[in-house]
């Protein structure tokens, strides 16, 4: 009966700090002006208003990047009949050090995409859940799949052999035509994309035209600022090394270090290999060429590392594989555009600690093909622009509640000076160690099993009030009470500003939108 007084209380305290914060936030209302057309927009005439390629072949949709959202999404309209045109900057496979985890939410999308078995013969690992260590303690946080198919669970693998895959089963499909090329702008008429401007592998500049042109092309996108407000942030890198014949302390598990400055991650990308990312916050990182990098993994992360990965961490290091990446944040900002739409990390990004990229991206294209599918005819762009707006607030739930709990743990997770910082860092790792509804609630949000942003907020709010009663308990002083007044409030720092980013409105109550009950074009 304690328990479900105390999770009243926090409920209740939880719902007066969003009621309280949301009457003091002020939706900036847009000014209505156009985005500037640069270089990456073109304007054409197009005879009659029909979208003709230049080779004289017909395609319903044209989407920009075959990764993994492009491929997927060619896949998807191909399979429900639609002529699709993919332009891929390079089909040779690509080397990444992320995007090769995929939660158990992003699978069981893959799962209903019909694409499941791209995760075959690439000696994808199935994942389980988490091991989370601090201080020498850990943790295991197992996914909730209890209520799922045996085969259901997170996948992790070479990005690279995952998306060729998926290019090849796109590829398979007699609709779908892929082709190696550099988009270089997107061509209008009248306020209409009509297609795009591409050059392909032996030099030439070609069009093609296409009622709608999807932009797909990842996170270094140059073609998104036609079609969306772009805040990009860029809060760390990640420092990505590759583990041989490493054994690591969970067994198909991924593993997070809650390491000074920031986290650090372990997690199989085949049955020999083990992927590392060490993160460094900020945009500058120590130099490869010089031996910098070599001296800062070995003198300031390795004896952070737990003692079962430390022997192959450091041979990692010492053989000089080393790649960076830069982490980049970005909520989704659209210009509703006729005859064009964004997706996958040109449209959208998180920090990418908690792998919930391609889950959102997947999620997003099951938005999309359901949105598509009583539509016969792309041709009428203006409405189908209007229609389509509601693919903004359908897509809400999901992706918020996955982008806001990437933000909000990394700044929790990383390590900070400031007392009400580590407080919080310290309550987050224990109240994940309590178990049950405890760990099953946040890991269920982390896995995409179940997005959904109350509960998000419920569980980070249940964090700091947790935090506050590990100062209280058992004899309160002036300075514990101050710290965990200020506890609140940095959580209410951390949080608040990703709503209000994410959208208040669409991410709680998406079913006030009025684009939420868009009807399809009756043409």
């Amino acid at each position: 009966m304690a328990d479900w007084y105390l999770w009243a209380w926090i409920l209740c305290s939880t719902m007066t700090l969003v009621v309280l914060r949301c009457s003091v936030l002020k939706r900036r209302k847009g000014n209505g002006i156009s985005p500037t057309r640069g270089e990456s927009v073109k304007r054409v005439l197009a005879g009659n208003g029909e979208c003709r390629s230049a080779d004289g072949s017909d395609a319903d949709v044209i989407i920009v990047g075959a990764g993994v959202a492009g491929s997927a999404l060619a896949h998807t309209l191909g399979k429900d009949g639609r002529r699709v045109h993919v332009i891929e900057r390079d089909l040779t496979e690509p080397d990444r050090i992320v995007g090769e985890l995929l939660q158990p939410g992003g699978y069981l999308k893959l799962i209903e995409l019909g694409l499941e078995d791209c995760v075959e013969e690439i000696d994808a690992q199935k994942v389980f859940g988490y091991a989370l260590f601090k201080d020498g303690k850990h943790t295991r946080l197992s996914y909730p799949l209890e209520n799922f198919h045996s085969d259901v669970s997170g996948r992790s693998f070479h990005n690279g052999r995952f998306i060729q895959r998926m290019r090849e089963k796109a590829a398979s499909l007699p609709s779908v035509r892929l082709e190696q090329g550099t988009v270089t702008s997107l061509l209008e008429e009248k306020g209409t994309v009509r297609g795009v401007q591409y050059k392909t592998k032996d030099g030439r500049e070609l069009t093609a035209f296409a009622p709608l042109t999807i932009v797909c092309d990842g996170c270094f996108s140059n073609l998104r600022r036609s079609l969306c407000n772009p805040k990009v942030e860029v809060p760390s890198c990640f420092v990505g090394l590759v583990l041989e014949n490493c054994h690591l302390p969970y067994s198909n598990h991924g593993h997070v270090i809650l390491a000074d400055p920031s986290p650090i991650l372990f997690y199989p990308i085949s049955s020999t290999e083990v992927r590392c990312l060490v993160d460094i916050p900020g945009q500058k990182v120590p130099s490869i060429a010089n031996g910098e990098m070599t001296n800062y993994l070995k003198t300031i992360v390795a004896h952070q590392v737990p003692p079962d990965i430390y022997d192959s961490f450091v041979a990692a290091v010492d053989k000089g594989n080393i790649r960076t990446m830069p982490n980049r944040s970005m909520p989704a900002s659209p210009y509703p555009t006729p005859g064009a739409l964004l997706m996958g990390d040109a449209f959208n990004m998180r920090h990418p600690l908690t792998g919930g990229g391609m889950t959102v991206a997947l999620s997003d294209i099951v938005v999309l093909r359901d949105l598509l599918r009583p539509l016969r005819d792309l041709n009428d762009a203006l409405n189908l622009c209007k229609y389509l707006e509601s693919f903004y607030t359908l897509r809400k739930p999901v992706a918020s509640t996955i982008n806001t709990l990437a933000d909000a743990l990394y700044k929790v997770f990383s390590a900070s000076p400031d007392q009400a910082r580590k407080e919080m860092r310290q309550a987050c790792f224990d109240y994940l160690s309590l178990g049950g509804v405890f760990s099953t609630g946040p890991i269920s949000l982390l896995s995409g099993l179940n997005p959904r942003p109350m509960s998000l907020v419920m569980h980070f709010f249940a964090v700091a009030i947790y935090g506050i009663g590990r100062l209280l308990v058992p004899f309160p002083s002036p300075k514990r009470i101050w710290i965990g007044a200020r506890l609140i409030t940095g959580a209410s720092g951390i949080i608040f500003p990703i709503i209000k980013s994410e959208g208040v409105r669409q991410m709680f109550f998406p079913a006030t939108v009025p684009a939420y009950y868009r009807a399809p074009p009756l043409k």
